[in-house]
């Protein structure tokens, strides 16, 4: 039976645990938080779509993060009562990891950067075990604006995401796709600096689009093969010049966390770029 955890019901647990139910790829959303009737309220919610939505997912509220206990993933979102910072999410996921050392645990905020790089440095949890999921959000923007801009489907688009958003957020824009074509020979000079410039304005994604990087992110979890060409936030040992500090990359992934990170090819500027928001941790 496939579970996943989502520990907050504000309203980034909520849209995740919707997500994840409406895709029906686990068997049992439970959302947890310890305003247990604010969970309960948004997971019977929830259930009550189904009929609608045609999925099977059970979705239950627990007021306990015991209740995590044995799920394939865990999901770190906002509580309801909103009032969440780092401390408290390093309690959280030191717990998770004691309740379920095996557990690959996503952090979903746009602010969790720093707590997977704790969660690595500061609670001893392998890295390959903690991810955030903000920059599959963030590319996902970025595929949507590019694609607004050539008039073409967003799934036409390839194109990756690495550095430290929003500050120093680096595009690597001559590797960028449509349709396997390079999207340099598209389009011209001013439009790829115009999408250059626009692309820290997206920064921070939206509820809706951290929940769909999220779900997909616990869907690779649960599946039989790895998955490439995947973008996290995950704690760097060596890799792209960088050692002990979260960053936005392109990975392998499994059931057992981060296999791989796949390096990609920049050119000198983009380099620059990336060692200059690698140098700034």
């Amino acid at each position: 039976m496939s579970i996943v955890a989502v520990l907050g019901a504000g309203t980034l647990g909520g849209s995740i645990a919707h997500k994840i139910a409406a895709r029906g790829r686990f068997q049992e959303v439970r959302l947890i938080d310890p305003a247990h009737g604010v969970a309960g309220g948004k997971a019977l919610d929830i259930q009550q779509s189904a009929a609608i939505e045609c999925f099977g997912t059970q979705v239950s509220a627990y007021d306990a993060p015991a209740a995590a206990a044995g799920a394939d993933a865990a999901v770190l979102a906002d509580s309801a009562g909103g009032a969440d910072g780092d401390e408290q999410a390093l309690a959280t996921l030191d717990m998770l990891f004691r309740l379920n050392p095996r557990t690959v645990i996503i952090c979903a905020g746009v602010s969790h950067r720093t707590v997977v790089e704790r969660a690595v440095v500061e609670l001893a949890i392998p890295r390959r075990q903690v991810i955030g999921s903000a920059p599959a959000a963030l590319q996902s923007a970025l595929r949507a604006i590019v694609a607004v801009e050539l008039r073409c489907p967003p799934g036409d688009i390839s194109l990756a995401v690495l550095g430290r958003p929003p500050e120093h957020l680096v595009v690597p824009w001559s590797e960028a796709t449509i349709g396997g074509l390079a999207l340099s020979r598209l389009l011209d000079a001013p439009t790829l600096a115009r999408l250059q410039a626009q692309a820290r304005q997206v920064w921070p994604p939206g509820p809706y689009t951290l929940a769909s990087a999220t779900a997909r992110l616990c869907e690779t979890v649960i599946g039989q093969a790895g998955r490439k060409g995947l973008v996290c936030y995950t704690v760097l040992d060596g890799e792209l010049g960088g050692r002990g500090c979260a960053a936005a990359v392109t990975v392998e992934l499994d059931a057992g966390g981060v296999t791989r990170i796949i390096e990609p090819a920049l050119s000198g500027q983009e380099r620059v770029q990336l060692d200059t928001a690698l140098a700034s941790a």
